[in-house]
């Protein structure tokens, strides 16, 4: 039998835009890349449904999600870490 290999899960840093669910928050991701024929930089935003245990997360808090099982219809990442608060 062949080995199985452990995949590495995806993780993406990004800051939190709704804290107004229960144990959700959405994230939003910003990526840079090019565009294919003019070369200008072009910075295009996904939201990621992060799935938040504790309600710990407000909005403006900068963190890292990672990719995990399907929690709900939209939610397949989780809260990986917290790497700065909301200035206040």
């Amino acid at each position: 039998m062949a080995e199985k290999t452990l995949k590495k899960p995806k993780s993406r840093t990004g800051v939190v835009v709704s804290d107004k669910m229960d144990k959700t928050a959405v994230v939003s991701v910003e990526r840079r890349s090019p565009h294919p024929v003019f070369k200008k930089i072009i910075t295009t935003s996904k939201r990621y449904y992060v799935h938040d245990e504790n309600n710990q997360l407000h909005i403006g808090d900068r963190v890292k999600i990672v990719e995990g099982r399907p929690l709900s219809k939209l939610k397949r990442w989780r809260l990986g870490e917290l790497l700065e608060k909301a200035q206040e």
